[in-house]
């Protein structure tokens, strides 16, 4: 009965390969999809030209939400906290050892 393949990416051309561990050899070799060439250099960089503002609002988004973190964290800690006064066996799970 063959053994199956071992599928791995390569790090540095994102190439996939299908290895024989009990060989020690590549059986196959795919290699990733190129993009197609640029047709259009004009619509090229007004796009690139708008990636700018992409990212800033990324980042403003990213920002506002790091900046709410520590409330939330805390919001939720005081909500499990209640629960487990509320209900001492609240979050405890039984171990195996416990079992016996």
């Amino acid at each position: 009965m063959p053994r199956p393949l071992i599928h791995v990416t390569c790090p540095c051309c994102q190439s996939t390969l299908k290895i024989d561990a009990e060989m020690q050899a590549v059986v196959s070799h795919e290699e990733p999809v190129k993009p197609a060439p640029i047709e259009d250099l004009a619509a090229e960089v007004a796009k690139l030209k708008g990636a700018a503002g992409r990212r800033e609002e990324a980042f403003q988004k990213s920002f506002a939400a790091e900046k709410n973190h520590g409330q939330l964290l805390n919001r939720k800690f005081d909500e499990l906290f209640k629960q487990a006064k509320e209900n001492p066996e609240f979050g405890k799970k039984s171990r195996d050892i416990d079992l016996d």
